[in-house]
């Protein structure tokens, strides 16, 4: 996709982000001509200082002309100053910008996104490959005015002098235009290979850390010290080889600057011995064309900054280009609120990367008040079918209603917005347990907090903290049991007090004491609301309205607790026997 083009032209895609700083651009490439005029102007001053004063003996050239070299020089480097002051602030509030948008960008994805690209991947786009678009933007808007017209200025101050010795100084130009090509294309493949590799040292980083208690109950700190040690040498040599390849063009450039000055100094000094020039005027080019050789450097260093950026570029754009899968379509409903059923119409589901439905042909209707309860083996696509209903996922056929209305019609917010989730993975913000339970309502009040805490049956072990709500839980809550975790999560949702409530293995793990508790609190919070708990135990839904059981991606049976234990051969009957759930007359 990004290969096939020019990798150029994905410097034009910053453009829509500078355009609205345009009068700051104008303002900076005025001080960047300034710079370069004055740059330009002092090496003029070279043969009058040299004829008038040196050889003349001119007095009144001797007062004037150091003053009017000072205030070249104080022209010069306030223009500096506020040009690269103000290319540098338009510098980074375009990457502040593409930061934001990118990370705007990724939390608007779907879940199968999440799923195929590791975490820490992202991290590394957001965070690395941004700040190198930062040394590229900031690079390119200071010095690329600055130093192209300090190019042009010394030129024509060259050719005014004596143009035969300015085509001999600038023949070593297309040499130089072919060495920076040559080094700016490895300079580029070593940069994409480096943020490859910097994306899998976050990723070796982010496992270790996250999964220490893992790492040291197998006693695998060596494996993963050998893990790091590995992509950390390897990114090591890279950028060793990057610096070897960087550094070989400002010593190869001296060189080549060298012939030119050389050129120009024989046949120079020829035309100075032969009466032809002037010592100033000779010095007055010989200055302009040492002058020249800084600016074509720096020129030639950013040329390979921007190799060793655009593979970053590269990689910010491929997530922006990637359109999310799950978006508002023009002219969507808002919802306000939940009337009358919820309803599968021979829905079927497939994950991108797979080639088989893991739903297929699911017909159902939940309706408003009622609690059904999803069962069946491990991977049967409970969880996957209870992720369409919020569109985490959309339908690969058939459709989702809610009160008739399709929910790709309605907007993700609203939608979202009528729904309490309760996940399989409990995950807490490293933060304190009053935010993570506020979580559920912006602007909720603490006695709101504590009245949803109450209701999960977690108030009393919350006050029991020094610190009470507000004892920081750690990164995903680590300072808190399996059971206290699980708490603070559903009291995050009964905060949201929305009218469909999703528990996703609600109760897995808490301990029966605290289950039973819950279950109480369930009992008064789903009155008058639409439940839809997903579980394995099925001690916790055996008072449902409805069972479903999810066999292989389809619904294979649909009943009460009681109806589906008369079945002989039912696939629930077998779940309850399995968990010893029921004495069965049979037995």
């Amino acid at each position: 996709m990004m290969a096939s083009k020019p990798r150029y032209r994905l410097l034009l895609r910053l453009w829509p982000y500078l355009r609205p700083y345009w009068p700051w651009l104008v303002a900076g490439g005025a001080m960047a001509l300034a710079v370069s005029s004055a740059e330009g102007f002092i090496a003029w001053l070279v043969k009058p200082a040299m004829d008038d004063i040196f050889l003349k003996r001119d007095l009144f050239m001797l007062k004037v002309l150091p003053l009017i070299l000072l205030g070249a020089y104080l022209v010069k480097g306030f223009a500096r100053y506020g040009q690269s002051y103000l290319m540098a602030a338009v510098g980074e509030r375009v990457i502040a910008r593409i930061r934001r948008e990118l990370y705007s960008h990724i939390q608007g994805m779907s879940l199968s996104f999440y799923a195929q690209v590791h975490s820490a991947e992202l991290m590394t786009r957001v965070v690395n490959d941004v700040n190198r678009l930062a040394r590229l933007s900031s690079t390119v808007l200071v010095m690329a005015v600055r130093q192209m017209g300090t190019v042009l200025a010394l030129l024509t101050v060259m050719f005014m002098r004596e143009w035969v010795l300015a085509l001999i100084a600038v023949t070593i130009f297309p040499a130089v235009g072919v060495l920076f090509r040559t080094i700016g294309r490895k300079l580029y493949k070593i940069g994409k290979r480096s943020q490859e590799k910097m994306s899998e040292l976050n990723v070796v980083l982010q496992e270790a850390f996250t999964g220490n208690k893992i790492v040291k109950a197998f006693g695998r700190e060596r494996l993963q010290q050998e893990r790091f040690d590995g992509v950390n040498d390897r990114l090591m040599r890279l950028a060793l080889k990057d610096h070897r390849v960087d550094e070989l063009a400002e010593p190869l450039m001296e060189i080549l600057g060298a012939i030119g000055i050389m050129g120009a100094i024989w046949y120079g000094g020829y035309r100075v011995i032969s009466g032809a020039l002037t010592p100033g005027e000779f010095f007055s080019f010989t200055t302009a064309v040492i002058l020249l050789y800084g600016p074509v450097r720096q020129l030639g260093r950013m040329m390979n900054t921007i190799q060793q950026s655009i593979s970053s570029v590269e990689r910010v754009f491929d997530i922006l280009d990637t359109p999310p899968t799950i978006s508002d379509k023009a002219g969507a409903v808002t919802l306000q609120d939940f009337r009358d059923r919820i309803g599968f119409e021979a829905v079927s589901f497939r994950y991108p990367e797979s080639e088989d439905d893991v739903l297929s042909d699911i017909t159902l209707t939940v309706r408003k008040g009622e609690m059904v309860a999803f069962v069946g083996m491990s991977g049967a696509g409970k969880t996957t079918l209870m992720d369409l209903v919020p569109r985490f996922h959309d339908v690969k056929s058939g459709r989702i209603t809610l009160d008739g209305r399709d929910v790709r019609d309605v907007s993700v917010a609203s939608l979202r917005a009528l729904m309490g989730i309760v996940t399989q993975e409990t995950f807490l913000f490293a933060d304190t347990i009053a935010y993570n339970i506020g979580y559920g309502r912006p602007g909720a009040t603490q006695a709101q907090i504590e009245h949803a805490a109450r209701l999960a049956q977690a108030h009393d072990f919350i006050a029991a903290l020094p610190e009470g709500y507000g004892t920081p839980v750690g990164e995903r809550g680590v300072k808190l049991s399996g059971g206290q975790r699980q708490r603070i999560a559903i009291a995050r949702a009964f905060l949201k007090d929305p009218p469909v409530l999703i528990l996703d293995e609600a109760t897995s793990d808490l301990d029966a004491e605290s289950e039973f508790l819950v279950q109480q609190a369930l009992g008064e919070l789903m009155k008058n609301r639409t439940v839809l708990v997903i579980a394995h135990r099925l001690a916790t839904v055996k008072h449902a309205d409805r069972v479903v059981v999810v066999h292989d991606g389809r619904l294979a049976e649909v009943g009460t607790h009681d109806q589906l234990m008369t079945r002989e051969d039912g696939i629930y009957r077998r779940l309850a026997q399995l968990q010893s759930l029921d004495a069965l007359s049979t037995n």
